[in-house]
C-alpha cells in the first residue's frame, strides 16, 4: 500500500515539478539499507521503468561517477539515500546541477520509522494548485511587508521591525531557476530581515534540531528572548537545547537569529512529525533559523567564512502578521 501510494506521488512530481520526459535518460543510484528507501526504491522502479538503477552498496564510486560521465542537459538523477551519499570530493548535487542535469535527492531515510514513514510518503504528494498559488502569493506578501508580527502564544510575540530580504520558493515550480529538482519533500518560502538588529521580541519554539541534527521536542515549549536579532536568554530551556546555544557561542561569540521559514507541506504539523529536522524544516508552520549560517543572504556584519551553525528551530505559532494583516491562523495560511 505505502509503496502504491509513493510511486502514485512520485509520478506527480517527475511530471509536473521536475517535467521529465521518457526521451531523456534518467539514473536512479539507491540504497536498501532502511525500509523507507526500499520503499522508495520500489516505487521509482514503477514510475521510471526504462532508468538505469545503481545499488550505491554493490558499486565503487568511480564507477557511479563514470555513469554520470553520459549524461546530457535535463537527464535526470535520483538520489534515494539512507544517510547521505558521499562520493570522495564529489558533491553530487552541486555538481550534477553544475551540469544542468535534473536531480530528486530522498537524503536520510533512515532516520524515519514507524508512523513517520507514512508523514514521509504523505508529504511527496504533489498538488501543483495548492504549492503554486500559496507560495507565490506567500512571496508576493513577503516582499511587500515593511514588518512581520509572530504570536507564540502566552503574551509571546516576536517582531521583525524591518522590511525582509526577498523570499525564495521551494514549491515545485523552477520556471526561471537555473537548477531543476533539489532534495524532497518540497514546500517551503523563505527569508530573513533585511536589518537582522531590528528582530527583537519573545517567541516559544516547540522543536528545534539538536547537535545530531535531530528532531527534538521538549514537554513543553522553550521561550527565546530577541534583542538585536540575537539570543540573549532563554527560559523553560533543556539540558540539549543548551548544548546547542553553548556550541553556536563558542564558534561564533553569540547567537544571530536568522531565517524565517514559511513551511507550507501539510503533511507535517505539530502533532506529525518525523525525526530528520532536514525533512520536517517544511512543517506547514513557522521555522527560524540560530546561528550566523545562510549562505542565500549577505550580511555586512557575519563573515561568511566565520559562520558555522544554521540550526532550525520551530515556532508554537499562534498567528502570523504582515503589516497587521493575519496570514496565518489555526494551524493553516491565509493568503
Amino acid at each position: 500500500m505505502l509503496t502504491t501510494t509513493a510511486t502514485a506521488h512520485l509520478n506527480n512530481i517527475l511530471s509536473i515539478a521536475i517535467q521529465h520526459k521518457d526521451k531523456h535518460s534518467a539514473i536512479v543510484v539507491f540504497d536498501q539499507r532502511c525500509a523507507l528507501s526500499c520503499i522508495l526504491y520500489a516505487a521509482y522502479q514503477q514510475c521510471l521503468p526504462h532508468a538505469r538503477f545503481i545499488n550505491f552498496d554493490a558499486v565503487t564510486p568511480e564507477y557511479i561517477l563514470e555513469a554520470f560521465s553520459p549524461l546530457q542537459a535535463a537527464d535526470l538523477v535520483v538520489l534515494v539515500q539512507s544517510t547521505n551519499f558521499r562520493l570522495e570530493a564529489f558533491r553530487i548535487r552541486v555538481e550534477l546541477f553544475k551540469r544542468q542535469l535534473k536531480v530528486i535527492e530522498h537524503p536520510h531515510l533512515a532516520r524515519m520509522s514507524g508512523d513517520e514513514i507514512t508523514y514521509y510518503i504523505e508529504s511527496l504528494a504533489y498538488d501543483p494548485i495548492y504549492f503554486r498559488n500559496t507560495g507565490h502569493a506567500l512571496k508576493y506578501r513577503i516582499d511587500q511587508a515593511s514588518k512581520v508580527c509572530i504570536d507564540s502564544g502566552a503574551e509571546e510575540q516576536l517582531f521583525f521591525d524591518c522590511a525582509l530580504e526577498p523570499a525564495k520558493l521551494n514549491i515545485g515550480d523552477y520556471s526561471g531557476m537555473t537548477n531543476i529538482g533539489g532534495q524532497f519533500p518540497i514546500g517551503e518560502v523563505f527569508t530573513e530581515a533585511k536589518d537582522l538588529e531590528a528582530v527583537h521580541g519573545r517567541v516559544r519554539i516547540f522543536v528545534f534540531g539538536d547537535t545530531t541534527f535531530s528532531v527534538n521536542k521538549p514537554e513543553q515549549p522553550i521561550t527565546l528572548i530577541i534583542h538585536k536579532g540575537r539570543v540573549t536568554k532563554t527560559e523553560n530551556s533543556t539540558p540539549e537545547f543548551d548544548l546547542v546555544l553553548q556550541q553556536i557561542r563558542e564558534e561564533e561569540g553569540e547567537v544571530w537569529l536568522r531565517e524565517l521559514g514559511f513551511g507550507i507541506n501539510r503533511a507535517f504539523t505539530a502533532e506529525r512529525t518525523v525525526s530528520d529536522i532536514g525533512t520536517y524544516e517544511r512543517m506547514c508552520g513557522i521555522h527560524l533559523s540560530l546561528g550566523a549560517k545562510h549562505g542565500v543572504y549577505t550580511k555586512p556584519q557575519i563573515r561568511r567564512a566565520n559562520a558555522k551553525y544554521h540550526v532550525d528551530v520551530f515556532v508554537a505559532t499562534i498567528t502570523v502578521s504582515l503589516d497587521n494583516a493575519v496570514i496565518y491562523r489555526d494551524g493553516s495560511w491565509q493568503v
